[in-house]
């Protein structure tokens, strides 16, 4: 009677091991489809809008620097706008362009990006102010990137870039404009920075506006986030 039972108990240990490397398989199939099926690799253009304003934490050479100085984690930003049906952020890197949205959140830190959009978009954002808003945006595309963080058209960075064209197309201000130094240059990343691009002439009493502080702005509210 032993003998016959003891083979029965391993093979019923033996099917339970395969009911449960099954299940495994297809639990890991299943979380697979998720995340293909909701990832933020699978971006839809719906639930953007014109308009939209696209947070991110750079990689460049003086992300580090602006963290410290505006004390926010986002360095870089960029303004959402669709051409023939695609989302492309308008940005100023090296020069001010329009960049593939995908390609934009690949460059960030980790690919992490948020995206806000005005409380009143839905009044203020219309087919007609788009066109207003693309205009004032196209006397901007292709003025070289602003080192120095200098308040005129000639040259223009990431956060005066959606700043000018939110303030000339609609008259609103995203964000408080401040001066040098009204942020923290304390920190020795920053103060080589600073050095590096003024040397001894540090314009201290520069109007700026920075990534931190339009993110900050009660006007917006987060649309999207990963």
């Amino acid at each position: 009677m032993t003998d016959v039972q003891l083979p029965l108990r391993a093979s019923g240990k033996k099917d339970v091991r395969l009911k449960q490397g099954n299940m495994k398989k297809y639990l890991l199939f299943i979380l697979s489809f998720l995340f293909v099926l909701f990832g933020c690799g699978n971006l839809s253009a719906d639930q953007f809008h014109d308009g939209d304003i696209i947070f991110q934490t750079s990689l460049s050479s003086q992300s580090a620097a602006i963290q410290l100085a505006t004390r926010s984690r986002y360095s870089h930003m960029g303004m959402i706008i669709f051409q023939n049906g695609k989302p492309y952020v308008f940005e100023a890197i090296r020069t001010v362009q329009y960049t593939p949205l995908d390609q934009w959140i690949d460059r960030g830190k980790n690919g992490k990006y948020v995206v806000k959009r005005l409380r009143n978009a839905e009044k203020l954002i219309t087919s007609k102010s788009i066109e207003k808003l693309k205009t004032v945006a196209a006397t901007f595309e292709g003025k070289p990137y602003d080192l120095t963080f200098e308040w005129s058209d000639d040259s223009i960075y990431c956060s005066e870039l959606v700043w000018k064209i939110y303030n000339r197309a609609f008259g609103i201000q995203v964000g408080r404009l401040k001066m040098l130094k009204d942020f923290d240059l304390s920190n020795s990343v920053v103060k080589n920075k600073i050095r590096e691009r003024y040397g001894n002439n540090i314009p201290m009493n520069e109007t700026v506006v920075s990534p931190g502080d339009m993110f900050s702005s009660e006007m917006l509210y987060i649309v999207s986030e990963n």
